[in-house]
């Protein structure tokens, strides 16, 4: 993404809370990752950016947006949901199963993935202490996902700036319903549907960057 938008675009791609390479954090609440993004934004200097955030990330963006309008000149929502969840279920409750602790080496704890191997033995990495194993606590993964669900749609709605909704049309988590309500219900938001799952920017990259790349130039044209 970051190349397909270069050299017009600056893209800065955190690791948020828990992902990635960033540190555990006391709490997965929906104040935290927004606090998160606006102490980012301070430490760079950056008075605005356009946001983009995918999933989780895009429901943190959208939150973000609504709480500091003046801060976001344009956001891209790829497949965040103004509402989820809210028949109690949590679809990341498997991780549960994955083993606990660590082993004494990479390909130890690989073993004991069993099944799980080909979905995160490419997040196992070396501890301090030289042990090997998972760099999240499974736990952590459940109650962030958790703490997402519910009724946004206040949140949604509460900025006015220039937004892009991007739903995978074949296996998404965006019903085609509530797209369309979404953008009903939020002026300026225009919508891209591409014929892929719910990883939208990983299994179609050039028509999510072309999506993106189109909308950030039509958004900076009409600031």
């Amino acid at each position: 993404m970051a190349e397909r938008l270069a050299p017009d675009w600056r893209v800065i791609a955190p690791d948020q809370r828990g992902h990635g390479a960033s540190d555990r954090a006391a709490d997965y609440s929906r104040e935290g990752y927004p606090a998160d993004l606006e102490a980012l934004m301070d430490h760079l200097g950056l008075r605005a950016a356009a946001l983009l955030g995918h999933s989780l990330g895009a429901i943190n963006a959208y939150q973000f947006a609504a709480r500091h309008p003046a801060r976001v000149t344009a956001l891209v929502n790829a497949e965040g949901c103004a509402e989820l969840g809210l028949d109690g279920s949590n679809p990341l409750a498997f991780v549960l199963n994955l083993p606990a602790g660590t082993a004494p080496t990479r390909e130890a704890y690989v073993d004991r993935l069993g099944p799980f191997a080909p979905h995160f033995a490419a997040a196992v990495h070396e501890h301090p202490d030289g042990t090997w194993g998972l760099p999240f606590h499974p736990q952590d993964i459940v109650n962030s996902e958790e703490q997402v669900h519910g009724d946004h749609w206040s949140d949604w709605t509460a900025a006015t700036c220039p937004a892009l909704l991007v739903r995978g049309t074949k296996g998404g988590v965006l019903p085609d319903e509530q797209a369309a309500e979404m953008v009903r219900r939020r002026p300026g938001t225009r919508l891209a549907e591409l014929a892929t799952d719910h990883f939208v920017y990983a299994n179609e990259p050039a028509g999510f960057a072309e999506a993106v790349r189109t909308f950030l130039a039509s958004a900076a044209a009409a600031a």
